[in-house]
């Protein structure tokens, strides 16, 4: 049996842990315990009923497309054509009656109201929308459980054991490769969403650790860290519905990841409850002692268990933050600057660059007429041409710090031809104002008949341009047999001494059908993701692996790394209940 096994204690104490109060006064002591602050159950997350349920987001927000960027997309696929949407009193006639046994529905904390089913059972991915919009679900969870202690997860997976059950691990609900999906099978499906542990429950002042429940959402997390004057700063584009315990289980990286590092740095320790028993990881700052379970559960996507407190590690709040935008001249001017930048520790916080097609996409999809006419001017006037790139960059800290990162790097950027000013950091400001609405084009661009997805990787530098043209090329190129064509661009958007990431979106047409529409992006898909599985870059730098990728994760691990990824994951749930095809391919 395996040695992950006999570090788990089988019966753990009680879970008694309260919130802190998110308008707590106690900034200046050394530790904040749940004994000397008041308690304040009031979820700060977004309820699921506020948000859309076959789209993403809100329900009151929307983000509109300016006709200019529209124009563009369609002078590259041509003209389109929307998709029907069905309604939702449609699909709830679609959801069946719940297989879950008594012992479970008797549960204050497990609904199977259709309407909690359907919210559910599908994520944000692409197959997602279309199951969403056309209206065929395939599968629903048969009840949906809303634990608010580890006691009550603990509970629900022994259930879960003695009533053969299969677990999905729920946190936002912002999958985009397939986390969350109930799968067709004969064993009833209980989906495990944490939203109600979203709570700061302990804050240690003096070693800057922070305890939060798993479901807490990124706006719940900053809010109650800045009552204290902290900041966790992990802002993934989902940032506004994704959680800590999603972000551990899929080894998510913030836009900001530069400066405060991605969720390897941040995650301390926690607790994971897994069908053998309750593994607590310790939140010690370093350790020789064998190999780092910390690090081991980190992205098991919810197949080794279920994360329900985690301890993250918190700073100051910056004194200053800022967003700015420079073009250079073209793609190797400005992959240099952040080469150099990075790899001679130029304290910046954000360092984003888009090629040429992503570069025109955003002065045309991100700007009033207006602006989009006095931005490309200017930058005309200034020699920039057609192979124009756009450099976003931030920093936070300290005015002097900052003061003092900005000169460095404004060095790099004159070195390198760079145009800046008033006009450019409008560009920066746009971004700032509107760094997580874009999803929510998404459901724009749909009622315009217009398809847009993403994926992403990482390599070295030495391997960047020729990554990027591979990848580009593969997508462009993927429905030539159907005469259609694919609109791609891409941008750097993490950046390390070794090497960056590459962020690709991709704009199609829908087809005559939703499952016409879902056969186009299985081909493209599958292009990107042949492209990226050469042994020389990651199948995914931050959306995690899901079913979508686990095809082509043994390019990357290869056999003996899966094997090794499979028996550990065995050693904690041996009868392949929790997340099953999840991560690693059954």
């Amino acid at each position: 049996m395996s040695k992950i096994k006999s570090l788990i204690r089988k019966s753990p104490e009680s879970d008694q842990s309260e919130p802190i109060a998110a308008n707590s006064d106690n900034k200046n002591i050394d530790n904040v315990s749940v004994d000397n602050v008041s308690k304040d159950n009031t979820s700060l997350n977004t309820p699921i009923e506020q948000t859309r349920w076959n789209g993403w987001g809100n329900v009151s927000i929307n983000k509109k497309v300016s006709p200019h960027g529209a124009k563009l997309i369609k002078s590259h696929i041509g003209k389109t054509n929307k998709l029907k949407s069905v309604s939702l009193q449609q699909v709830l006639k679609t959801v069946p009656k719940s297989r879950l046994p008594t012992a479970l529905t008797d549960l204050d904390t497990v609904s199977i109201d259709q309407e909690v089913r359907l919210r559910h059972a599908r994520g944000q991915s692409f197959p997602d929308w279309i199951a969403m919009h056309g209206g065929d679900f395939e599968v629903f969870p048969d009840g949906v459980a809303f634990p608010e202690s580890t006691d009550d997860v603990e509970q629900l997976l022994k259930l879960a054991q003695e009533h053969d059950l299969i677990v999905i691990p729920f946190g936002g609900g912002t999958s985009v490769v397939g986390h969350i999906n109930p799968q067709k099978g004969s064993r009833p499906v209980l989906t495990v969403a944490m939203s109600k542990m979203d709570q700061l429950i302990d804050l240690d002042n003096e070693s800057q650790i922070a305890t939060f429940g798993a479901g807490t959402q990124g706006p719940a997390v900053e809010a109650q860290l800045d009552e204290h004057g902290y900041r966790l700063g992990h802002y993934p584009q989902s940032w506004e519905l994704s959680t800590l315990g999603g972000w551990i289980a899929a080894r998510s990286s913030g836009q900001q990841s530069l400066g405060y590092g991605r969720i390897e740095q941040m995650f301390a320790g926690g607790t994971l409850v897994t069908p053998q028993g309750v593994l607590n990881i310790a939140d010690i700052p370093a350790s020789s002692a064998g190999p780092d379970l910390r690090e081991m559960m980190m992205g098991t996507e919810g197949r080794a268990g279920i994360f329900t407190t985690v301890k993250m590690r918190v700073q100051s709040q910056p004194e200053e933050e800022l967003f700015k935008v420079a073009f250079l001249p073209n793609w190797a001017a400005g992959k240099a600057v952040l080469k150099q930048a990075v790899q001679s520790n130029v304290r910046l916080s954000m360092l984003r660059l888009s090629n040429a097609v992503e570069t025109d996409a955003h002065l045309h999809l991100g700007t009033t007429p207006s602006q989009f006419l006095a931005i490309s001017t200017y930058l005309k006037a200034r020699g920039l041409s057609s192979d124009k790139v756009m450099l976003t960059y931030g920093v936070s800290g300290d005015k002097a710090h900052n003061k003092l990162a900005l000169t460095q790097f404004k060095k790099l950027l004159k070195q390198h031809g760079s145009v800046t000013g008033k006009l450019t950091d409008i560009m920066g400001n746009i971004w700032a104002h509107g760094r997580f609405k874009f999803p929510y084009l998404r459901g724009t661009l749909w009622e315009k008949g217009i398809m847009v997805d993403t994926f992403e990787t990482a390599t070295n530098w030495i391997n960047i341009d020729e990554q990027m043209a591979q990848m580009q090329e593969a997508v462009k190129n993927s429905l030539a047999d159907e005469g259609e064509e694919v609109m791609a661009f891409t941008h750097i958007s993490h950046v390390y001494k070794q090497g960056a990431s590459l962020y690709t979106t991709y704009f199609f047409r829908a087809a005559k059908d939703h499952a016409a529409t879902l056969k186009r992006w299985q081909k493209i898909k599958h292009a990107a993701s042949v492209s990226l599985a050469n042994g020389t870059a990651t199948i995914s730098h931050q959306h995690g692996v899901g079913r979508d990728h686990a095809p082509y994760l043994g390019a990357e691990k290869g056999a003996l790394g899966l094997q090794v990824t499979s028996d550990m994951i065995k050693s904690l749930d041996p009868e392949q209940r929790m997340n099953p095809g999840v991560l690693l391919e059954e």
